[in-house]
């Protein structure tokens, strides 16, 4: 593993609301991961845990504190620079927001279209490529509809992880899925991540996947309270 820090966090506190609505959601976050490191965070629902994984992809603005992600600083970034960052970002979600119109090729291919030197049809070659490596190859011109839970979230995996980014983020990735599929997807996800070299910060309550992390973090009330290797 190598020592080159991917994101480092300080000090980052966070509100939502104005005025007399206003709320403290993170109190003085900081956290650094090295490239290649599989770090999961856990705690209870509302602690703050999505609030800070969104921080980390560019997904809403830093309002306090530094945060650095692949050398970019984050604070008072310009959209475009978030945009800019984002490319180098795969992110899964609970939901794997699959576009139903689109068949399982077309929804990993969308990834790849924030990367304008990726001609149309190595696009293509790619997506399938990475839907055989997930054990999908035969289900390239499906639609979600026609796909079971642990099947879509393999494809969301897949569009992820097509266009090789540095940094994956995960947020409960096997919540929806039976015991042995949510195994199957964080296995594939952790192999996939070694072959390629890329991070990956996952948020879970699922305590049967804690064994893949390389360290684990915990977070209550806005607050990181304990970290475990």
């Amino acid at each position: 593993m190598s020592s080159e820090l991917v994101v480092v966090v300080n000090n980052i506190n966070h509100y939502f609301g104005h005025k007399s609505l206003r709320s403290q959601i993170l109190f003085d976050i900081n956290l650094t991961i090295k490239s290649g490191e599989i770090v999961i965070m856990t705690g209870p629902s509302g602690s703050g845990k999505t609030t800070l994984l969104t921080l980390i992809g560019g997904l809403r603005s830093v309002q306090e504190g530094s945060l650095r992600v692949l050398n970019w600083e984050l604070y008072r970034a310009s959209n475009e620079k978030l945009a800019q960052v984002r490319r180098h970002i795969g992110y899964i979600f609970q939901a794997h927001n699959l576009l139903d119109f689109l068949t399982a090729r077309q929804n990993v291919q969308m990834s790849l279209e924030l990367h304008k030197q990726i001609r149309q049809r190595e696009a293509r070659i790619r997506s399938e490529a990475m839907l055989n490596t997930v054990r999908l190859g035969n289900r390239v011109n499906y639609y979600p509809t026609d796909l079971s839970g642990g099947q879509k979230q393999r494809v969301a995996i897949a569009r992820a992880l097509v266009s090789h980014p540095r940094l994956v983020l995960a947020d409960e990735p096997t919540a929806a899925l039976d015991s042995k599929s949510g195994r199957d997807v964080v296995t594939l996800m952790q192999q996939l991540a070694k072959e390629q070299g890329c991070t990956i910060l996952m948020v879970t309550h699922d305590n049967r996947i804690l064994d893949i992390a390389d360290r684990i973090i915990h977070m209550e009330d806005g607050r990181l309270i304990q970290e475990t290797k």
